[in-house]
């Protein structure tokens, strides 16, 4: 079920271009992207399961967190802006 709902998020992410998606929904891409767990994700940011769900239900990271998170999937976080009209990233 977990990762049929995840197959989901990746295909309309694919499918569908310029979709703004949760920081939660990117992490469950991310997590099913490297077969990673959302319990291994708890047990390597020292935090319960539970906890860690509850944070991707309220999609509610800081981001120092997201920095975190990053490292243990082997990606790159970069919390930016981009000015609409003019494209510039801050």
């Amino acid at each position: 079920m977990f990762l049929f709902f995840l197959s989901d998020i990746l295909n309309n992410h694919i499918m569908k271009e310029g979709v703004i998606m949760s920081m939660s929904e990117k992490i469950r891409i991310a997590l099913v992207k490297r077969k990673i767990s959302i319990t291994e994700l708890a047990i390597n940011l020292g935090t319960s399961q539970s906890n860690l769900s509850n944070k991707l239900k309220r999609d509610n990271f800081s981001e120092k967190e997201l920095n975190q998170i990053a490292n243990i999937l082997n990606c790159d976080f970069k919390g930016i802006f981009v000015m609409r009209d003019t494209g510039e990233e801050i």
